[in-house]
């Protein structure tokens, strides 16, 4: 038996989520605070034993926030099994509290559901209210407390509560206030009496996320190494046990007979006497050792003592590094989760809560491959991408956040086998990122990987992380191969493909007076160009009606598309770098501004490719400003990625765009009053430059105050900069925006 599905409605940053498992290993992928916790506190209120029973009864802080007013609705948690047993007894455990169909049958398929609802009197009283009596409603909510609340645990249930339509059935309208009369419909399934409980017919271990091991080692009811001497205590030989028993009860009476005990006790008693007389005083008074001789107890005062050195010295766990202390506390909890299983469960499961917290990336691929048991399900959440890396796609959930609400995606949905492993060969630790990202920007070469997180900080101010842009290098054009995660039945994330068209920018007509190396070059940039067209059509024919998928194209390449944005001087300032021919530097410097795309293209990619387009955009690196024209179609892709730049991102670019105007300001003064009189034309040319952006200045940041004030628009802000400085980096960025 295993965990098949988990649907939430309404439960902490669940709003309605569904997650999807499988036999064996599973993965769990999300950003912090995404809500893996709380995914696993879900499955565990239902499944796992050691939680108390009062944490079945939510609060006020467990209902979804988006609900915004959540008196009225309900919290459902519900888990379904497959593959249930039939074993006689398993089935007729499911027979009386989860079974999905009729009771003659054996079953397959099983749900165990935690329902928090109000109760019937408050049902009744919702159920009374007419037809679109919004006053009514908001009255009889605002009486609803906490307090109305019910626990409610059913089996044999066959709703569909990720469908809006069957918990809107169930629950309620409260749009249109229709409630149902019906208060316990047979579709959310039949109560479980309380002597029946999955979660003691089953192994169940968790293995929390650590926060502090020292403490977890220090308190007895979470003591890793506790759990195991315990399970231990029960099973202890008592002939080998007896010697120590009257070891402790000698100690104790050696204890009890020192000297100075005896001399304390004494006192004490005189004392009593001197002070309220012999009709008052205790009759008897000793001082005994209580050291005890259970084995339970004796066992809290053993420690554990590792060496991570090889000088052999064994350390307490508050001595060891947090990665040492980490690894012995999971290794201990699987111990413990092997004791569980050996008493044969009807099923087993292992929730292990971020396993990579302070451990080596080796270890972390090692610990994911290793913990397979037979017969058990096992339920990682994770943020490493060495985790994701091994993880198989088709056993991986990961959650994301869609118009402010919180999903969980199954990537292989929908995919052939051939898809599915050819997604695993392409996800390895770098690009298996992307399962992590906010949004993603594939690219095809070094060099974009390089300089397009450059050319966003420097126009910006902001990386691309910050804007939860994640890049992600395809080393290729087999975007395909992971960009087809990104659609309505698998991640609804948004997802730009940058890749070039190769168009040529020279005459590519082979003519007579063409020397071989020249017919080679036209022949080459004619291949590229039809390879480009053909990729353009098979692109967009694979994005089209997805809307989580842009593909954006450089015309020609990405180095040539990025002189053409104006960007010559860039490339000017790196030839020193790739040159050191006095001739050849003269030359490279004329051909790079000429306006002659033909002569400047063909010099750029001549530089990138003498020592390599990935070194040559390290070099190029060094030279960006704030002041970089970014290519229109990298525009496109970013502003597709990230969609959403809210008002606190566009102050913070502002601000940035604003100050770097004023550091120009000053730097280019500064050159005017070195200017001498030999050169009067440079020095007219750069005031008359300078001067209008000076004036337009005080403008500009009266529109950024009336921004932040909430007073001024975007429109008015861009109208400024396009009339007044007109080569600004974010003039493009905010016409998209």
């Amino acid at each position: 038996m295993h965990l098949s599905k988990v649907a939430l409605r309404n439960y902490r940053n669940f709003s309605n989520a569904k997650f999807v498992f499988s036999k064996g290993i599973n993965t769990i992928i999300g950003e912090n605070g995404s809500g893996k916790t709380n995914l696993f506190r879900a499955i565990r209120l239902l499944l796992d034993d050691s939680m108390k029973r009062s944490a079945l009864r939510l609060e006020e802080r467990d209902f979804c926030r988006g609900l915004g007013d959540w008196r009225g609705h309900w919290v459902i948690i519900s888990l379904e099994f497959d593959e249930v047993s039939m074993d006689e007894a398993i089935q007729a455990l499911f027979l009386h509290g989860t079974g999905d169909i009729d009771d003659d049958e054996q079953i397959e398929r099983s749900t165990y559901n935690l329902i928090f609802r109000p109760n019937q009197e408050v049902r009744g009283r919702l159920a009374q209210l007419d037809d679109g009596d919004s006053d009514g409603l908001a009255s009889l909510r605002s009486l609803i407390t906490i307090d109305d609340y019910e626990v409610v645990i059913t089996g044999r249930s066959f709703a569909d509560f990720n469908d809006n339509q069957v918990y809107t059935s169930i629950v309620g309208d409260f749009e249109n206030v229709i409630f149902p009369t019906e208060f316990n419909p047979a579709e959310i399934g039949a109560r479980i009496p309380p002597i029946l409980s999955i979660s003691k017919e089953i192994s169940f271990t968790f293995a929390q996320a650590l926060r502090d091991v020292v403490s977890e080692f220090h308190n007895n009811r979470t003591n890793p190494l506790l759990a195991l001497l315990r399970h231990k205590s029960s099973e202890i030989n008592q002939a080998e046990f007896q010697p120590i028993v009257d070891q402790v009860g000698s100690l104790n009476s050696s204890i009890e007979n020192l000297s100075d005990v005896s001399e304390v006790r004494n006192d004490i008693k005189q004392t009593v006497n001197d002070t309220v007389g012999d009709a008052f005083s205790p009759t008897a008074l000793s001082i005994k050792s209580d050291l005890s001789d259970e084995a339970d107890k004796l066992f809290q005062s053993l420690k554990l003592f590792v060496a991570e050195t090889d000088d052999g010295y064994e350390g307490a766990i508050h001595e060891m590094s947090l990665g040492g202390a980490n690894l012995i506390y999971l290794t201990l909890k699987l111990l413990e989760f092997k004791y569980q299983t050996r008493n044969q469960p009807i099923a087993n499961f292992l929730l292990i809560e971020e396993p990579e917290a302070h451990i080596h990336t080796h270890i972390q691929k090692s610990l994911f491959e290793k913990i397979s048991y037979p017969n058990t399900q096992v339920i990682y959440s994770t943020h490493s991408s060495h985790i994701s890396e091994a993880s198989k796609i088709r056993n991986v959930n990961v959650i994301g956040k869609v118009d402010g609400r919180y999903e969980a995606f199954q990537p292989s949905t929908g995919l052939t086998p051939k898809q599915i492993i050819g997604v695993e060969r392409y996800l390895d630790a770098v690009r298996s990122n992307l399962l992590f990202a906010k949004s993603v920007l594939l690219v095809e070469g070094d060099a974009e990987e390089i300089l397009i997180p450059i050319f966003v900080n420097k126009a910006l101010g902001l990386s691309l992380d910050e804007l939860g842009v994640s890049l992600v290098n395809i080393r290729s054009t087999g975007f395909e191969n992971i960009a087809l995660l990104f659609h309505d039945d698998r991640i609804s994330k948004k997802c730009s493909i940058i890749t070039d068209l190769d168009s040529p920018f020279f005459d590519t007509n082979i003519i007579a007076t063409d020397t071989e190396a020249e017919k080679n070059y036209k022949q080459s940039a004619i291949r590229s160009s039809h390879s480009g067209a053909t990729r353009k059509v098979k692109f967009d024919a694979f994005c089209n009606n997805n809307a989580w998928i842009k593909p954006c194209y450089a015309t020609h390449t990405f180095e040539v598309d990025l002189l053409l944005s104006k960007n010559n001087q860039m490339f000017v300032s790196a030839i020193n770098d790739v040159y050191s021919d006095a001739a050849t530097i003269n030359t490279a410097k004329q051909e790079l501004l000429s306006d002659d795309i033909s002569i400047s293209g063909k010099r750029s990619l001549t530089m990138a490719n003498s020592s390599g387009k990935g070194w040559f955009a390290i070099t190029l690196g060094q030279y960006v400003t704030h002041n970089i024209n970014i290519p229109d179609y990298i525009w496109d892709a970013i502003v597709f990625s990230h969609q959403n730049f809210n008002d606190d991102i566009l102050e913070k670019i502002l601000s940035y765009r604003i100050k770097c105007i004023e550091e120009d300001l000053i730097i280019w003064r500064e050159m005017v009053d070195t200017t001498t009189e030999q050169a009067p034309n440079w020095y007219a040319d750069w005031n008359n430059y300078i001067q209008p952006r000076a004036d337009a200045l005080p403008n500009l940041k009266q529109q950024f105050e009336s921004f932040q004030l909430g007073l001024s628009e975007i429109p008015d802000i861009l109208q400024v900069l396009e009339t007044s400085f007109p080569d600004n980096p974010i003039i493009s960025l905010l016409r998209r925006i």
